[in-house]
């Protein structure tokens, strides 16, 4: 598989070569000052020297860069490209000794000759061969320096391309779990609400008439937030209370229910659709099976820097082994996985059994201000 190519700016390759040459400069210029004292080398012959000697090299920095792509080490290429970087290797130094010789003998003759600043007449061939033979395990490392570069750089873009693709993929995990919700809502939910109206029409017809219209309403809700992933608690508690108020009407006086919830919190965000199944499961697992009925209390507080939310039921509960089952992830899995994606390790999901009997239902969110609201989605602020 080919790999886009490296985006490395000549500008920056400039640059990079600057530095060395500076660098390499001085270390030549403290080393003749030490070990040479008597030659004549100026500082500004010895900066044009090693100057050159790296813009050669930033020359060939783009063909190395296409031999890097060209022939990467992958699993099945790897063979091949050992043959091929071997051969590049020779072309690549054989070609920068002939760029950095024929840069050296220009300066050379422009800054006076070979007998003024190296002592000697200057050849060609013998500098080619000093600089070839002598020099080949330098540059031999420096043409693997920019090949190791290049597949660094294509492997972290690699890399964040994956991340990339990979929180692409959770969020519209997230968004098919919400409207796999969504979904869920409709089926039972509309069969039992449509058999209540249905018994209601031969009845009571004004009840049976506010039985739909509150099911009008929630559907109208639930239309109008598909996609939406963060609603003002507020607007979720509205949402069960419409919900809410169908189930009484199904269950009657067996079905209470009561709202415990901080008046100052109501602008907090949380996940949409996030207490519509918990509160679905305390009614259909926790009330309707009880003979006498039972009450759902819905909790929300603030604690420091977290949202608690609970739902609650005192029906008949969960078994020991059920209850560990479902905390470890096998109840209400869809919600849980929501809360996973959207908060990591800052949500906590669990299920107890409350001293007087029942199940209650605990998610802790991180908390945050819905500041505003612009086409459904709501923009969040840290509180």
């Amino acid at each position: 598989m080919e790999r886009s190519p490296s985006r490395i700016s000549p500008w920056r390759i400039l640059a990079v070569a600057t530095g060395l040459g500076i660098f390499s400069s001085f270390q030549a210029y403290n080393y003749v000052s030490l070990f040479a004292p008597d030659s004549n080398r100026p500082l500004y012959f010895l900066i044009a020297l090693n100057v050159t000697y790296w813009y050669a090299w930033a020359i060939l920095v783009p063909g190395m860069l296409w031999m890097a792509r060209r022939f990467p080490f992958g699993r099945d290429t790897w063979r091949r490209s050992v043959a091929m970087h071997c051969l590049g290797v020779l072309a690549f130094t054989f070609t920068h000794a002939v760029l950095a010789i024929s840069s050296r003998w220009l300066i050379i003759e422009w800054l006076g000759g070979g007998e003024a600043l190296i002592g000697r007449p200057f050849s060609f061939v013998r500098s080619f061969q000093e600089l070839f033979f002598l020099n080949f395990d330098w540059e031999m490392m420096t043409y693997w320096a920019v090949i190791g570069l290049s597949h660094a750089l294509d492997f972290h873009r690699q890399s964040q391309e994956r991340e990339l693709t990979a929180a692409h993929l959770e969020t519209r995990l997230a968004e098919a779990n919400l409207q796999a919700l969504q979904r869920q809502l409709h089926p039972h939910f509309l069969f039992n609400t449509l058999h209540t109206i249905s018994a209601l029409m031969h009845r009571d017809t004004e009840a049976a008439d506010a039985m739909l219209e509150r099911l009008s309403d929630l559907l109208r809700l639930t239309l109008d937030r598909i996609g939406t992933q963060q609603v003002r608690l507020k607007d979720e508690l509205d949402f069960i209370d419409k919900y809410l108020e169908i189930e009484r009407a199904r269950f009657g006086d067996r079905l209470r229910v009561d709202f415990d919830v901080d008046p100052g919190i109501l602008d907090a965000s949380v996940p949409n659709l996030l207490l519509q199944p918990l509160v679905e499961n305390a009614v259909r697992h926790g009330i309707a099976p009880k003979v006498g009925g039972g009450m759902v209390e819905i909790v929300a507080r603030r604690d420091g820097d977290r949202l608690r939310l609970i739902v609650r039921d005192n029906g008949f509960g969960l078994p020991a082994d059920t209850l560990q089952a479902f905390n470890k992830g096998v109840g209400l899995s869809n919600t849980r996985s929501r809360l996973e994606h959207l908060f990591g390790d800052r949500q906590r999901f669990e299920f107890q059994r409350p001293q007087g009997g029942g199940l209650a239902v605990t998610v802790e969110i991180p908390f945050s201000m819905v500041s505003e609201i612009s086409g459904g989605s709501p923009m969040e602020s840290v509180a």
